[in-house]
């Protein structure tokens, strides 16, 4: 690059620096797509067909619950490599006619042949393939929601997808980049490469990705209902398949498998009441890091300065402490400690081992929360000596897939949902004949014999996906999601943090430049430690150093993680708000993927 060149682009990378990291009243902040604005509906997904799908149903007289499961189907067509038919997930959502938060867990178990024995003997747990996959639970969970709270049926709920698959559409820059990047996984199926790949080869952008097989899985679906998937016709062929491939999913396990209701937990913050997905979900996370940082005085830091974001990061560190060594399958962890977890008694104390001038080491010790100790016995906490040499890499390292949405309805409903399949494509085929990838979801299991998360048959994985939501006076507020692994619970986090502490608007919120932490074991088997503080360029330039002197192992990427595609923002997040002056509802979507938002 010539000198001259390069100094134009110094500077322009600079003067964007100071606008997206530090700009002097946050309502001014510039945000490149618009705040979406309706007072009837909205949808925020993850594909412009998905949001089509969920506007048409709600103009057909449907709710929120009714655009979700076709939201959901549509994910199955045009997010193959992300979620669908073959994923699990989670939807929490405020039922106006009920006046409640509810929450649906729609993921499965591992097999019942699926012992820690077995794979150790395979040497770990493979991340494709037919031993990578637990029991799908996403399908069940969906249906389960329409059965309790949808409106329409199956057929009308269909349609869009259907017509989807059988029609074809265009695959986009970013699907047609994971087809790409996925064809060491599709290669070694056959019935994978037929319908994923163009010829063997990766297809291109505005390739036709025609599904005339799941086009028939659809139809089956919407005829006979979400048994289909786990008893009838789908369920023998989902199970035949998977044991000529040498896999461990039976038939016995998706017949015998249903999906729960259950209570959703919760916490309070600057006067909202927060809720998260239960455990099996990681969704405490977030809701431990709010109380801890509840005690500290944010509004009087600037925004992501280096003091700030080291709080969010050292309170994220003790909160993921907490969840690796407390956080699994409730149906088989006894007397988990949530409500000791969630005290704000408890924050103080796991708040009082954060000190402003040094960052804590790899692996922050976790708490006591039935003594209300901020260090469980046996453990200690240590502190890091800086400076540590700053790191700067061109990308960060890849954190599978997952989609998300938010909706409103006109009845005064509001829906939060993540959903995946884990590794893109999950475990890399297609079932022969259904035209549908399930999970690697096995991957999310320990093979530690004492770990809180160990593999046991019939056991849930801890679950990364976490969509929340918030009400405000009794009211909905807030919904807001987003994939991206580990990562989650922390954009989730700082976009929050963006509009309740900054007053940013929902789209301001998720385009602001955001920090990712792996200083803990990580969710995905062998369930490494990292150990190091990502920072986009943009705001990297101005906090970087600051932060390794405190002692964070911070590693520059020119573009924002996960997703590389931006300059900065919020991991994938989709955030929806009502106004609770009008009722005005604003939708905001990070600029990744293909992230797009309706209104009606």
């Amino acid at each position: 690059m010539k000198p001259a060149r390069s100094f134009i682009l110094a500077l322009f990378l600079l003067s964007f620096s100071a606008l997206v990291a530090q700009p002097r009243r946050h309502s001014e902040r510039p945000f490149w797509r618009p705040v979406i604005m309706s007072k009837e509906a909205m949808v925020a997904a993850e594909h412009p067909l998905e949001a089509m799908a969920a506007i048409h149903i709600m103009q057909q007289g449907g709710n929120a619950i009714d655009a979700a499961v076709a939201v959901f189907y549509m994910t199955s067509v045009v997010e193959q490599h992300q979620a669908g038919v073959g994923g699990d997930g989670f939807l929490l959502a405020y039922i106006a006619k009920e006046d409640k938060v509810v929450f649906i867990n729609g993921t499965g178990p591992a097999p019942k042949l699926a012992t820690r024995d077995f794979y150790k003997k395979q040497g770990g747990i493979p991340d494709s393939g037919p031993l990578s996959t637990a029991v799908p639970g996403a399908l069940r969970g969906f249906d389960l929601a329409l059965k309790r709270y949808g409106t329409l049926d199956y057929r009308t709920i269909l349609q869009p997808a259907i017509e989807s698959a059988a029609k074809g559409h265009p695959l986009t820059f970013w699907a047609a980049s994971q087809h790409g990047i996925n064809l060491a996984r599709i290669r070694p199926y056959d019935s994978s490469v037929k319908i994923l790949t163009d010829d063997g080869r990766a297809p291109k952008p505005g390739w036709m990705f025609y599904q005339q097989d799941l086009a028939e899985t659809l139809k089956t679906v919407a005829t006979e209902g979400g048994d289909a998937f786990y008893s009838g016709s789908l369920a023998h062929l989902s199970a035949d398949f998977y044991k000529n491939k040498g896999g461990l999913l039976s038939y016995e396990d998706l017949s015998s498998y249903q999906a729960e209701e259950s209570e959703p937990i919760m916490t309070t913050y600057k006067g909202l009441d927060v809720y998260q997905s239960a455990p099996n979900s990681q969704g405490i996370v977030m809701l431990i890091a709010l109380n801890i940082l509840e005690g500290f005085e944010l509004a009087k830091l600037e925004h992501n300065s280096s003091q700030y974001i080291h709080l969010i990061v050292e309170a994220m560190k003790l909160a993921f402490a907490d969840r690796n060594a407390y956080i699994g399958d409730p149906r088989f962890v006894q007397d988990m400690p949530i409500k000791g977890l969630l005290s704000k008694e408890y924050a103080a104390k796991r708040r009082a081992l954060i000190r402003l001038d040094q960052a804590m080491s790899l692996k922050a010790p976790p708490g006591d929360p039935q003594k209300i100790e901020g260090i469980l016995e046996g453990y200690r906490v240590e502190y890091e000596k800086g400076p540590i040499p700053i790191e700067r890499n061109s990308k960060a390292k890849e954190t599978g897939e997952t989609s998300s949405f938010s909706i409103a309805d006109r009845f005064g409903n509001l829906v939060s949902v993540t959903h995946s399949v884990n590794f893109g494509f999950g475990s890399g085929m297609i079932v022969e004949g259904g035209g549908y990838v399930l999970n690697d979801r096995m991957l999310n299991f320990s093979l530690e014999e004492n770990n809180v998360n160990v593999l046991v048959p019939g056991k849930r994985p801890r679950h990364t996906v976490n969509p929340a939501l918030a009400m405000k006076n009794g009211r909905p507020y807030l919904a807001w999601n987003t994939p991206g692994g580990d990562n989650q619970p922390q954009a989730m986090l700082q976009a929050f943090l963006n509009i309740v502490i900054f007053g940013m608007n929902v789209q301001q919120a998720v385009e602001a430049p955001t920090v990712t932490s792996t200083a803990f074991a990580a969710s995905t088997y062998p369930q490494e430690v990292e150990g190091q503080l990502t920072l986009p360029r943009v705001l990297a330039e101005y906090i970087g150093g600051d932060l390794a002197r405190k002692g964070h192992r911070v590693n520059v990427v020119k573009l924002q993680q996960p997703y590389m595609q931006t300059t900065s923002g919020a991991g994938g997040v989709k955030m929806i708000m009502i106004s609770p002056d009008n009722g005005v509802i604003m939708g905001g979507v990070s600029p990744a993927k293909n992230n797009y938002v309706l209104g009606l």
